[in-house]
């Protein structure tokens, strides 16, 4: 049976410190301006902005990137098959050389916001690449995404923000193996899927 690589992550221990959102930035070189992975906020557009009106305050968190969907609908309406499943990981990826810029995966995704387009040719605030050598260079006109680090999975590795957590509340692995971490915590642990009612699957849990 072929992989279905996946997270769990654990928003009852989750600390919201960015570390992953910022190991992301880093580790695929992304252009200014343009977040993958994002630590979201109940509450407000700011971080750490609390719910309520005071002194009734709750405050809670949500990391947010591409779902990987099992049943993605942004393959399905890509008409030059740029956005596609791997078969051999079921990890959704993007093909930027492919890529013609119509966005209609944009408009497909549910997911608001994980997905960017490169108006202009991208730009770094310090002049030059910072991550990794492997990364393919990001274009003008193209749509682009979390990768799951495909580079790093490439040699064995795990996604940066999954090596980075300090709080350890990221688990990755095949959600396809019953043995595997990531399968036994969505046996034994309460969890959610975001948007579960959109038929997608999203090969990403959150333990609640």
């Amino acid at each position: 049976m072929a992989e279905r690589l996946g997270m769990v992550i654990d928003m009852k221990a989750c600390i919201a410190c960015a570390s992953c959102a910022v190991a992301c930035k880093v580790e695929n070189n992304l252009p200014d301006e343009v977040w993958w992975n994002r630590v979201l906020t109940d509450g407000g557009e700011n971080p750490d902005t609390p719910a309520g009106v005071y002194p009734d305050l709750t405050m809670s968190n949500l990391v947010v990137a591409c779902q990987h969907c099992d049943n993605p609908a942004c393959a399905k309406v890509c008409p030059v098959g740029a956005t596609y499943k791997d078969p051999e990981t079921g990890v959704v990826r993007q093909d930027y050389d492919k890529c013609i810029g119509c966005r209609m995966c944009m408009s497909a995704c549910p997911y608001t916001g994980v997905r960017s387009f490169n108006w202009e040719e991208p730009k770094h605030v310090v002049g030059h690449a910072l991550g990794d050598a492997d990364v393919p260079a990001h274009q003008k006109h193209v749509v682009e995404k979390c990768t799951m680090c495909w580079h790093r999975l490439a040699k064995g590795l795990q996604p940066a923000c999954v090596e980075v957590c300090p709080a350890r509340v990221r688990y990755f692995g095949d959600l396809n193996d019953p043995d595997s971490e990531v399968s036994q915590l969505i046996r034994e642990r309460e969890y959610k899927q975001l948007l579960s009612s959109e038929g997608t699957n999203p090969s990403v849990y959150y333990l609640v």
